[in-house]
């Protein structure tokens, strides 16, 4: 008898896209049905969850998507992650009062990178026009589309705020004063005629790449560029630190930048190979936790059972410690990535994982890293670090509601496969940009003030990112694409959907729709940049035997409600031809569609 799920896992030959929400992997599948490859869809799809999730996302966000092209035969990396700002020097931030940068406001922005990104993948692996996937977008965004509760709940929570302190945000989301009902009709018209005015620039141009290459000039170095220019470096707004700030994001900021291609950080593990973005984000914790795991008979542990749940949390207490440490921009500094994810280094690390829960912060020695990693902790226990815990880009300042982030996965008939985490921009980040009908990321807030860190603010270089999605390779061969949004808790969420997978028999829903847990251990990415020791979040789900035991090995447990942790998505592609795809069905908007 078939096991119970909560909903099937798709199969088909055509083409699969699973994304976040239903409307957004609807269009993406509408794509594939017009004659797009994954690519196309991928980024059509990305467009449209801006509009129906534009808590979690928007266009003046960031992305990063890892790929394979079977006409090139390659796994690649896009990043569009975008840098700090020629003006975002530690020494103005502090002039301004400020010991870490806020979590929302101007200061916080970094050059939107997703919309570049976006036409870098349209340009270089897709087949469609500029028209074509920014139509869905724009029909959306016109015409409207149901609210969610949660966009409604996020809005209500801020209205005030809006009224006060960033009235373009009210303006456009509390149309004539009035909070959006929950599945109302919600509609952005300047946006749709932002987005009409970059598709009639891109047609000034006849041919496809040309078009292209036109829209990315009207939003980096056009007339978007210089409503953000305007905008952000003239109006001083509120943010977290209490007080108004003026950006420093300049229009030659945006001229100066561009989307680029790279390899990826890869790790073996058993027959797979895992590709994830290099350590200007937090890619590489995945691996360095698999090298840990390694050494542990997963595959004899229940997949929600206490040994399980136990040790992977240690190993990635671990892992996470040493994100602190050692990762940044490796344009700016040196990773030590071939020592952290050396057998022998693994080997080392491994024997601090024991039967009870460590409370902690255990970050590895790297020889010739020994300032690094005393300034590092000297910073990280000094009495002003924060206790507590917040694990997603976060207004809880004003309210309780959080952003987050989305997640896309297609593959089509020709085996072509994205995995993209598109986030940043959403509607609590930043006020409206007039005339454009969205606002900017606060992506900045991942960098330290304190000088001489891998993740220390500089012009010109990437924040440590959260966003993290991955691409797996089965005996060489790629085969599997997933991710989710979560902050801090992506790797984490990934982590045991992939190791369930591996190691368990589970099909791709079986393994999403396990329990799930995550640790609040580290600091988080996110302003305040709070820890929690031997913090750790498990569904209820997992039982009161399974709970209790937890408890009984010294993590200090916070227990979920069910069907509220993680929102992971992922799609297959067989050596037969199969395609298969899964969303969760947690918070009911996450769908999976294929044929």
């Amino acid at each position: 008898m078939t096991a119970f799920t909560t909903r099937p896992e798709i199969l088909g030959t055509f083409g699969v896209v699973t994304s976040t929400h239903w409307i957004a992997s609807a269009v993406g599948m509408s794509i594939l049905e017009k004659g797009g490859n994954a690519f196309d869809a991928a980024v059509a799809t990305g467009f449209v969850l801006q509009i129906v999730e534009p808590h979690l996302c928007g266009p003046g966000g960031d992305m990063p998507a890892i790929l394979y092209s079977k006409k090139k035969n390659k796994v690649e990396v896009i990043c569009a992650q975008g840098p700090a700002p020629a003006g975002a020097t530690i020494e103005h931030y502090t002039n301004e009062g400020l010991k870490l940068i806020p979590g929302d406001g101007l200061l916080a922005t970094v050059i939107p990178g997703a919309f570049d990104g976006w036409m870098l993948m349209l340009r270089d692996y897709g087949r469609l026009t500029v028209r074509d996937v920014l139509e869905p977008a724009i029909h959306y965004a016109e015409s409207g589309h149901p609210v969610l509760p949660r966009v409604s709940a996020t809005i209500a929570g801020l209205a005030d705020f809006y009224r006060k302190e960033w009235p373009t945000s009210y303006e456009t989301w509390l149309p004539g004063g009035t909070v959006p009902e929950p599945w109302s009709n919600f509609r952005n018209p300047v946006l749709a005629e932002t987005w009409k005015r970059v598709v009639a620039e891109a047609e000034s141009k006849s041919d496809r790449e040309a078009q292209i290459e036109a829209a990315r000039d009207a939003y980096y170095r056009g007339f978007v560029a210089e409503a953000i220019d305007s905008y952000a470096s003239k109006t001083a707004v509120m943010d977290a630190s209490g007080e108004r700030h003026k950006g420093v994001l300049t229009a030659d900021d945006m001229a100066n930048w561009q989307a680029t291609i790279e390899a990826p950080q890869t790790y073996d593990y058993h027959d797979w190979t895992v590709a994830k973005i290099g350590p200007w984000g937090q890619g590489p914790v995945f691996l360095q936790t698999l090298s840990l795991l390694k050494g542990f008979d997963l595959a004899g542990m229940d997949p929600a059972g206490t040994d399980f749940v136990h040790t992977v949390t240690e190993a990635m207490k671990l892992a996470f410690a040493d994100r602190e440490v050692y990762y940044g921009d490796p344009n700016f500094t040196t990773v030590p990535l071939d020592t952290l994810l050396s057998d022998a280094y693994a080997a080392e690390r491994r024997r601090l994982i024991s039967l009870e829960a460590s409370l902690a912060l255990r970050p590895g020695k790297v020889p010739g890293f020994e300032d690094q990693y005393d300034l590092t902790m000297k910073m990280l226990e000094a009495p002003e670090a924060k206790s507590g815990a917040v694990y997603e880009p976060t207004m809880s300042h004003l309210t309780e509601k959080r952003g987050d982030t989305v997640h896309i996965d297609v593959i089509d008939r020709e085996g072509n496969m994205v995995s993209v985490t598109p986030s940043g921009g959403w509607l609590q980040s930043s006020p409206i940009v007039p005339g454009l009908g969205f606002c900017l990321n606060s992506r900045a807030q991942m960098f330290w003030l304190q000088p001489g860190l891998p993740s220390s603010l500089a012009p010109g270089k990437r924040p440590r990112t959260t966003l993290t999605p991955t691409l797996a390779l089965h005996e060489g061969r790629p085969t599997l694409a997933f991710g989710t949004p979560g902050g801090d808790q992506q790797e984490q969420w990934q982590l045991s959907f992939f190791l369930r997978y591996v190691h368990h028999g589970l099909n791709l829903q079986e393994a999403i729709d396990k329990p799930l847990f995550h640790s609040t251990h580290f600091p988080s990415s996110f302003y305040p940049r709070t820890r929690e020791p031997g913090g750790l979040t498990a569904e209820a789900n997992f039982g009161e035997d399974v709970l209790e035991a937890l408890r009984r090995k010294g993590h200090q447990l916070t227990v979920a409600p069910e069907w509220t942790v993680g929102r992971l998505t992922a799609a297959r592609h067989d050596a037969s031809g199969l395609l298969r795809a899964a969303a969760t069905p947690r918070l009911m908007q996450a769908y999976a569609i294929g044929r």
